[in-house]
């Protein structure tokens, strides 16, 4: 069977305050937005959007759909983030073979997935 659905493109996160955000995120993906106004800020992360856009009410989120965001060392990464004042969503852990996840809270409660896994390939 054929897809004619290319992939995934854009990984969107609400945030209450998105100034603070960009700058937070910037640091975390150790990039600049390359298109930023009020109502959405755009990132290329190695080809792949990572927008923000302004929550209008904050309430609780949820991790029913979880975006992870690849790297050749969960760990390294991941620290990062941490430094950064993410939470702990989900210890580095090895899921099979040589795969390794990791998960962590935004300031805004968002969840960001981080992944290795060698046999990715686009």
């Amino acid at each position: 069977m054929k897809t004619s659905i290319l992939g995934l493109r854009t990984t969107i996160y609400k945030v209450s305050d998105i100034s603070k955000a960009k700058e937070w995120y910037a640091k975390a993906f150790q990039t600049l937005p390359y298109f930023d106004e009020p109502f959405y800020v755009g990132f290329n992360i190695a080809g792949y959007e990572l927008g923000l856009q302004p929550e209008e009410q904050s309430g609780q989120k949820t991790d029913a759909v979880v975006s992870y965001w690849g790297t050749n060392d969960v760990e390294t990464d991941y620290n990062h983030f941490l430094s950064l004042g993410a939470k702990t969503h989900e210890a580095p852990q090895n899921v099979g073979g040589e795969i390794v996840v990791a998960a962590v809270t935004d300031p805004w409660n968002n969840v960001i997935g981080l992944i290795y896994n060698p046999e990715f390939r686009l």
